[in-house]
């Protein structure tokens, strides 16, 4: 396994790849202190798991994540002493697979790394169905992607999951604790993380108004057939 961390706190830095270096010994782990040397480096080399900082010394970690999503589908996950639900929101909607405030446990960090890693090795191993069709709404699992039309839209992982959660069941309605459980295996207190994902699936299929995606007041979400 290959991880970049991107971090201007040595001793924090140090610790995440002791987290990996400890539950993966054969990782081969990148250091970088700034966002643009990051960028750099991920243009022209392949990781399997970003850990991000928002607070680097050059360009902000959501600039950093924000320009990566151009141009790969590489599990982000950010790693911040940010603790207010704006920026854990802002983190999500750009594209992040998951979002640990510092100070953490690595027990949790190792935890919620491998959550992401099943989420994506669970998007690869769909060779029996990889595409899910409803209407002109195609969903392709083993590329992270949909087609709507002969247009394509790159998803996360996190995404690809969310929609393949609605789409395999349309016309039902299935709550946000369902879905979390479904994408991360655990239901989540609040419904923020599942409205973020909602919002970006309804920009990236032109859901506006929503008509493919809908919500029911205190009940969850259901995709319908595109007119």
């Amino acid at each position: 396994m290959k991880v970049l961390i991107i971090e201007d706190d040595v001793n924090v830095s140090e610790a995440v790849a002791l987290c990996f270096q400890l539950r993966w010994p054969e990782v081969n782990i990148t250091r970088v202190l700034k966002g643009k040397e990051a960028l750099d480096i991920l243009k022209v080399k392949s990781f399997d798991m970003v850990m991000l900082d928002i607070n680097l010394p050059d360009i902000s970690g959501f600039d950093v994540l924000h320009e990566v999503r151009t141009f790969s589908g590489v599990p982000v996950i950010i790693l911040t002493v940010q603790d207010k639900e704006d920026d854990q929101v802002k983190g999500l909607e750009l594209g992040a697979d998951d979002y640990i405030v510092k100070p953490f446990k690595p027990r949790d960090l190792i935890a919620r790394v491998n959550s992401v890693l099943r989420r994506v090795d669970s998007s690869k191993k769909t060779d029996n169905n990889p595409v899910v069709t409803i209407g002109h709404i195609s969903l392709n699992l083993s590329k992270n992607q949909i087609e709507i039309g002969n247009k394509l839209e790159k998803l996360t992982p996190n995404e690809t999951q969310v929609l393949y959660t609605l789409m395999s069941s349309p016309g039902k309605i299935i709550s946000s604790e369902d879905i979390s459980e479904a994408v991360w295996g655990k239901a989540f207190p609040d419904n923020n993380r599942i409205r973020t994902y909602i919002r970006r699936l309804r920009i990236k299929l032109n859901d506006s108004p929503p008509l493919m995606i809908r919500s029911k007041r205190g009940k969850g979400y259901a995709f319908f057939s595109p007119k």
